[in-house]
């Protein structure tokens, strides 16, 4: 078996004369931290998109654990265990932190989430949303309202219910972007604690995160891979300098 979780060759897409992403093969190790990084407008974005089919590519392969899932669709991408959080929180912010976590552990399951249903009938899955909060340090805020969390409490919490999936292969788009030092030291624990058995791949503009957590970084300019290789390898190559860390890109 090769050693590669994700894959993808020559993928490509164009929105009219735009070419958002051009030939990118990327291949990302299986329980490995990868990095995509670059300047905006760089292709990052939309090549999530490609990966979790927002979008069908123009052109190209993607391949996860060997098997082509170019022409799948996103909930069959999802149900293959390919999940992604997104840039802007996507918590119920009326409903409880433990709610929250046990919608997404209700989802793992098969089963719906029923409002009409009592409390009680739920609470089956509460030991293992209170040990997933407790895991991600979230176990003192469990009965708050999801929209009473700090900034970085919030993405905590959605990283949390990402984790309720269980997912092989966990997408996160600029998880730590916003937040304080201290909510960005919490989240980069938090990421490398859940990287244990799990393939991560990440867009991060933050680059002590990228040096402190990545194996492997790959930097598109673009849409096209400019680079690739451990953080001291990208860092140094002057193409990189003068495209991006030495652009004054945050």
């Amino acid at each position: 078996m090769s050693d590669c979780a994700l894959e993808t060759e020559g993928l490509t897409k164009a929105f009219g004369g735009f070419t958002a992403v051009r030939d990118v093969d990327l291949k990302v190790r299986r329980h490995a931290i990868h990095a995509l990084i670059g300047p905006n407008g760089a292709g990052k974005t939309t090549f999530f998109n490609l990966l979790t089919k927002v979008h069908a590519p123009t052109r190209g392969r993607i391949l996860y654990e060997g098997l082509d899932i170019t022409a799948e669709s996103s909930a069959a991408i999802a149900r293959r265990g390919i999940v992604r959080s997104f840039q802007i929180s996507a918590t119920f912010p009326h409903m409880s932190v433990r709610d929250n976590v046990r919608v997404a552990l209700q989802r793992r399951l098969g089963t719906q989430y029923r409002f009409w249903r009592s409390v009680r009938s739920l609470a089956v899955l509460d030991d293992e949303a209170m040990a997933l909060l407790a895991d991600v340090g979230l176990a003192d805020y469990a009965e708050a309202n999801a929209a009473d969390l700090s900034y970085g409490r919030k993405r905590t919490l959605e990283i949390a219910t990402t984790l309720a999936l269980d997912p092989p292969l966990l997408l996160l788009d600029e998880p730590t972007q916003g937040m304080a030092i201290d909510d960005v030291d919490r989240i980069k624990r938090l990421i490398r604690r859940i990287a244990v058995g799990r393939t991560i791949l990440m867009v991060e503009h933050n680059m002590s995160v990228v040096a402190d957590l990545c194996d492997t970084i790959t930097v598109l300019q673009r849409g096209e891979i400019l680079a690739q290789g451990s953080y001291a390898e990208v860092s140094a190559d002057p193409a990189v300098k003068s495209a991006y860390l030495g652009g004054g890109h945050a």
